[in-house]
């Protein structure tokens, strides 16, 4: 039924605005977990606000010439389609496999191993952990450890079908499994899952990986398939913590400032409930400098509905942004402590200064488009 409803929904798009829902309405109360979603997954529930720390000095920033060259780019309407068919649960995908066939269910009970590397996933979560050259180059797991709807660059890897998601999430073994691949990953990009409701922090080692994140853009790639691999299987929840992370190093603490843009025109996208995006945008946008470039706020016909006296836009009020969520929580700025301790909770479980990044901790700001950091780089293919 489920599939059914979302071909009904469907409207193959032909511009960015028809792509993205975001901004369509802003009342919170009118919208009910699953409203984007016509898949499976569950929906994660309503978030606190939070502030970004004063980072002025880290935020990044655009040269003049950088300013007037960003002015003239454009969200990419590939993105914006593929992202738009993966909320609506691909209306349009394949016929159901024979039980029997379902590979990515088979391959995470460990009886059959990833192809063509003959590896089985139990021998991955034990040996690959750590192991970061191998994670690194190694471009055949990443399908069969986070499988999508799509097909990826292993075509030995088999396309999920509704039918083998149902029955993936009723597995216990498969998503525990599932769980354990995505904690490995974190690991890899210097992050680690605190609970069982997504919350992530800075891991021990995030300086080191970071640094090699933020340089390694084939990693964006699979962080979009991550994402959507979990809201796929189950773990729709787990993804705004993550974007939320990635979003405030990326904009607020600069050490990943390569990776603005993809958050923003990929990360933010993979999450169906609107209200969530729309709180992740503004946060965003309240931070982006320079301000007017930011391409990912409402269209300028609905910007032109809300705006004020003298045909300004209304700035969000206090009690606008605490709208759905409790009062600000602070997020401080980063400190010595922190660096070595980790982001929130802290490596040392000593409870360092700063935030913790949860569903509890997005905010109702905006946000809009980053910097041409990755001016040069397209995300095409599902990793």
């Amino acid at each position: 039924m489920g599939n059914l409803m979302g071909s009904l929904r469907y409207k193959e798009p032909r511009t960015v605005e028809e792509c993205d829902s975001t901004w369509e309405s802003d009342s919170e109360s009118d919208e009910q977990p699953g409203d984007e979603d016509s898949g499976i997954s569950e929906c994660v529930s309503r978030f606190e606000t939070g502030r970004c720390g004063e980072q002025a000095d880290m935020s990044p920033k655009l040269s003049d010439s950088d300013s007037k060259s960003s002015t003239k780019m454009k969200r990419s309407f590939y993105a914006a389609k593929d992202l738009y068919k993966y909320r609506h649960s691909y209306p349009n995908n394949k016929a159901p496999r024979l039980p029997n066939d379902y590979r990515n269910l088979r391959f995470y009970l460990n009886k059959i191993p990833l192809i063509p590397d003959g590896i089985f996933i139990e021998e991955i979560l034990t040996k690959w952990r750590g192991n970061y050259d191998k994670l690194e180059h190694n471009h055949t797991y990443i399908q069969w450890l986070f499988p999508l709807r799509e097909q990826g660059l292993n075509f030995y890897a088999q396309e999920l079908t509704q039918e083998e998601i149902k029955e993936f999430q009723s597995t216990r073994e498969a998503k525990r499994r599932f769980l354990l691949a995505y904690t490995l990953m974190l690991d890899f990009y210097g992050i680690k899952l605190l609970d069982k409701s997504g919350n992530v922090a800075r891991a021990s080692n995030w300086q080191e990986r970071f640094q090699h994140l933020n340089e390694s853009q084939h990693n964006y790639l699979r962080i979009t398939r991550i994402l959507k691999s979990l809201g796929e299987l189950g773990f729709e929840a787990f993804k705004a913590p993550l974007v939320r992370l990635l979003l405030d190093e990326a904009l607020c603490r600069g050490t990943l400032p390569n990776m603005l843009h993809s958050t923003l025109e990929y990360y933010v996208y993979t999450i169906r409930l609107r209200s969530h995006r729309r709180s992740l945008l503004r946060y965003a946008r309240q931070h982006y400098q320079p301000a007017n470039t930011f391409l990912w706020g409402p269209s300028a016909r609905r910007r032109g509905a809300e705006a004020g006296p003298g045909g300004r836009v209304a700035e969000p009020t206090p009690e606008r942004e605490r709208r759905g969520g409790d009062p600000h929580r602070a997020c401080s700025p980063l400190t010595k402590k922190d660096s070595v301790g980790g982001w929130g909770g802290g490596g040392d479980g000593k409870g360092t200064k700063g935030c913790t990044v949860s569903t509890k901790t997005l905010q109702e700001g905006v946000m809009e488009r980053g910097r041409g950091d990755r001016g040069k780089y397209i995300e095409t293919v599902p990793l």
